[in-house]
């Protein structure tokens, strides 16, 4: 691919996929890495993080990646080394961060179930923020702060399930919706007791509206709204709004005919709000957050797998091959195909279409239920399109006791393995037999 960044999100910032495979063979690639494998365009996530930057208001916006996203390693040193900051929920994904790159004061600790070890971990290694979820946390971390003697920055995290924020602090009042964040009336006594604590730093609210969103003036709507809740908060005790964490939800398409998120929308809309903050000098100091991951990785993935069958069950074709969806659990999760592309002379035949299968002994392993790949035989190559976000780790790979795919990154021409595929034999290692 050699377009330049667009300012809508659509295939122009997707992996190229087509008789070859990001501008590479795939049937090398397969016999190179075997099959299935991942493979992530890591020029394909430089460009979306071009995209995104370029219609976000200078000065005021930042972006953290949410690791959750896609936490290989080799894709998150990427996004460190393009200066982003990074979303983590967890001690594992703190020790992924700082081996990849990351500032510490550029890491946030979000997350509804933080252990004291791991608030300690977040405290010692001098994290930018850590999201607080409950007024029991925000209780642990106030006295784990104490014990190391530092002052820790914090947000605090409203309760907003599917619904707007202002919905939120009318209908959720003290009960929340969900296990995420705290009702209204928890949050207003949490961020007294924040700004009285001489350990922690109450810097402002993290609210998170909804997953996938591909509709920009619903995402300006929930940050606008955000911010106007957050200022309350901080008037009321007394400190100024320094940060609003708007959470991610930047939606991606995940089927033909979808439209992307409209970019050049989304920057027009916080333009206006940018223009309406900087009117209002209590503003003065805000900055705001997105924490972005399926946007920025989601169509730069790939999952390649080979045909190991082709039949008719009751009049229609079924391709069964050797992934599934103990690798690719997304379809099975939310009850939605990916896009299934035929890789190699082939490629794009249309006309006919296919079930693709994989081969666990549920019937819950489909891949797609009818993807448009003419023709199919045993030993053809298939891309499961936009698995670069919540692909393989969101996965159930033990299942079945089946490989672990491969995971390979391409950047400019090159390919590099930088997660060989795994054996079942070294967990069944791992096991042990009762000496009784």
């Amino acid at each position: 691919m050699t377009a330049p960044a667009s300012r809508t999100a659509g295939d122009d910032l997707a992996i190229a996929v087509g008789p070859d495979l990001a501008g590479l063979d795939p049937e090398r690639l397969a016999v190179e890495y075997g099959t299935p494998f991942y493979l992530y365009d890591l020029d394909v996530v430089s460009r979306r993080v071009a995209a995104l930057r370029a219609v976000l208001p200078a000065g005021r916006f930042d972006l953290a990646y949410a690791i959750k996203a896609n936490p290989s390693l080799a894709v998150v040193a990427h996004l460190a080394a393009l200066g982003l900051g990074a979303d983590i929920a967890s001690e594992g994904e703190l020790a992924l961060v700082r081996r990849a790159g990351f500032a510490s004061a550029r890491v946030l600790f979000t997350g509804p179930g933080k252990s004291d070890a791991e608030l300690r971990a977040a405290v010692g290694s001098r994290v930018g923020s850590i999201t607080v979820e409950s007024p029991g946390e925000l209780a642990r971390l106030d006295r784990i702060a104490a014990e190391a003697g530092r002052r820790m920055p914090i947000l605090l995290r409203l309760a907003v399930g599917e619904r707007s924020v202002l919905e939120a602090v009318r209908i959720i009042g003290d009960g929340g919706l969900g296990k995420f964040g705290m009702g209204a009336a928890d949050l207003a006594v949490a961020a007294e007791r924040a700004a009285r604590s001489p350990h922690l730093q109450l810097l402002g609210v993290h609210a998170f509206g909804a997953s996938n969103v591909r509709a920009a003036s619903a995402l300006v709507e929930h940050i606008g709204e955000t911010v106007a809740y957050a200022q309350r908060v901080a008037a009321d005790v007394g400190v100024p709004l320094a940060l609003v964490d708007g959470g991610g939800g930047l939606g991606i398409p995940y089927a033909d005919g979808e439209e992307p998120l409209d970019l050049d929308a989304l920057g027009r809309g916080l333009e206006r709000l940018e223009r309406e903050w900087a009117a209002d000098s209590g503003l003065a100091g805000l900055r705001a957050l997105l924490e972005p991951g399926r946007f920025l990785v989601g169509p730069a993935g790939v999952y390649v797998t080979r045909v190991l069958d082709v039949k008719t069950l009751d009049g229609r074709t079924v391709a069964v091959v050797d992934g599934g969806i103990h690798h690719v659990l997304r379809p099975a999760l939310v009850r939605q195909g990916h896009r299934v592309i035929r890789l190699g002379t082939a490629a794009h035949a249309g006309g006919a279409e296919a079930a693709v299968v994989g081969p666990l002994c549920t019937g819950l392993d489909i891949l797609s239920p009818s993807a448009p790949i003419g023709s199919v035989s045993v030993g053809d190559l298939l891309a499961v399109r936009d698995v670069g976000a919540y692909g393989f780790t969101e996965s159930m790979p033990l299942f079945l006791s089946r490989p672990l795919p491969a995971e390979v990154v391409v950047s400019r021409g090159r390919a590099a393995l930088v997660r060989p595929a795994i054996d079942p034999s070294e967990f069944l290692d791992r096991q042990l037999l009762p000496d009784w």
